[in-house]
């Protein structure tokens, strides 16, 4: 049973279209990419699953259930675009944040080991570096003990060396607590070189597939043009 189930789904804004009969699944264990253009509707989609949206047109399943139905949000686990950004002066530490969505206080231990930031518990956010922040939102989304954890565009403001050790983290965590994971990302050349599964999306559904079947065939050209070329990744 695949954990998230899109059928037909379309959604304008002020009757522009934002998507457009986009059908997909995703299965448990994947680690997912989200590719395309800026306005492609990404961003959209992402808001779509997480029911923050209600298509025009179309079905969106969260664990074989409806999402009008759907109640267990504890299951998902969602870090939003530059969601470590703090106020200078906000005062809250570490811990303070994770247990703010945390089950109970072995839940929000078990969340920042996990992202090796314990040793930070009573830090203040705002004394760590962006992906030092970084790493505590994600341990606040999985201080909930999800099954599904989305990320969108979570490494904007983040330099590349933290960048790195960050896709390093998820994908520990895909393979080793087998964390479903849906990135939502700019960066084409990190996407195909650390997701699983890539998802093309320029309105409508161009590819979906691995990422050495979208890389290696004309997907890519017909979502960005035809001047775009991959690098080799150092990561």
């Amino acid at each position: 049973m695949p954990i998230v189930q899109l059928e037909d789904i379309t959604y304008s804004y002020n009757h522009e279209p934002a998507v457009e009969g986009v059908t997909l699944s995703i299965d448990q264990g994947d680690f997912v990419g989200f590719i395309g253009p800026n306005g492609s509707g990404k961003s959209t989609l992402i808001k779509i699953i997480l029911g923050l949206l209600k298509p025009d047109k179309g079905k969106v399943y969260l664990f074989g259930t409806k999402v009008e139905k759907f109640s267990d949000w504890e299951k998902i686990g969602y870090v939003p675009q530059k969601a470590g950004l703090m106020p200078v002066k906000f005062p809250i530490t570490v811990g303070e944040i994770v247990a703010l969505s945390a089950k109970n206080k072995s839940a929000a231990n078990s969340a920042l080991e996990a992202i090796d930031m314990r040793k930070h518990k009573n830090s203040l956010i705002t004394e760590l570096s962006g992906g030092q922040q970084q790493r505590v939102f994600i341990a606040r989304a999985l201080a909930t003990q999800p099954q599904l954890l989305i990320l969108d565009e979570p490494t904007v403001g983040v330099d590349a060396e933290a960048q790195s050790g960050f896709y390093d983290l998820l994908k520990h965590l895909n393979e080793t607590k087998k964390l479903t994971l849906i990135l939502v990302s700019h960066d084409v050349d990190v996407v195909a070189h650390e997701v699983k599964t890539i998802v093309c999306i320029n309105k409508n559904l161009v590819c979906h597939g691995p990422p050495k079947d979208i890389i290696s065939g004309d997907f890519i050209n017909q979502l960005y043009g035809k001047h775009l070329k991959f690098v080799v990744h150092g990561h």
